[in-house]
């Protein structure tokens, strides 16, 4: 679980900078400012969150099924958020909203915060 875990992260962090850097120069060109603003913060969640999943492979066994359920929640939920904002920005972009993704975010969010508060109750 750990090797899949530090596997995820990496994953995540590379393309949050792929994605960061496509937003700062290929998007500025076709987002507004603030569709801008929403793309940067998905990839700013993406990143944040693949650093704790990193720090958290390196340092939690990941054997019991608090720390699974707190590693998948963290996984699902920055890939629910961060990957929603993608779609709705660039399809707002191109006059082609994808509203289905609308409600994707908020639960992306949730699940994030569940991996946080299992992070909690996984060290007390």
């Amino acid at each position: 679980m750990s090797q899949f875990t530090l596997l995820f992260s990496s994953i995540l962090g590379g393309l949050a900078v792929i994605f960061g850097a496509f937003g700062a120069h290929a998007l500025k060109k076709i987002l507004n400012e603030d569709q801008l603003k929403s793309f940067e913060t998905g990839v700013k969640y993406q990143l944040y969150h693949a650093v704790v999943l990193l720090i958290i492979g390196y340092n939690l066994t990941l054997e019991t099924s608090l720390e699974k359920y707190m590693v998948y929640s963290f996984m699902l939920g920055v890939v629910l958020f961060s990957f929603s904002i993608y779609g709705l920005v660039l399809s707002s972009a191109y006059n082609k909203k994808l509203r289905f993704l609308g409600p994707i975010t908020p639960l992306g969010g949730l699940l994030l915060v569940c991996g946080w508060i299992l992070l909690a109750i996984a060290n007390v």
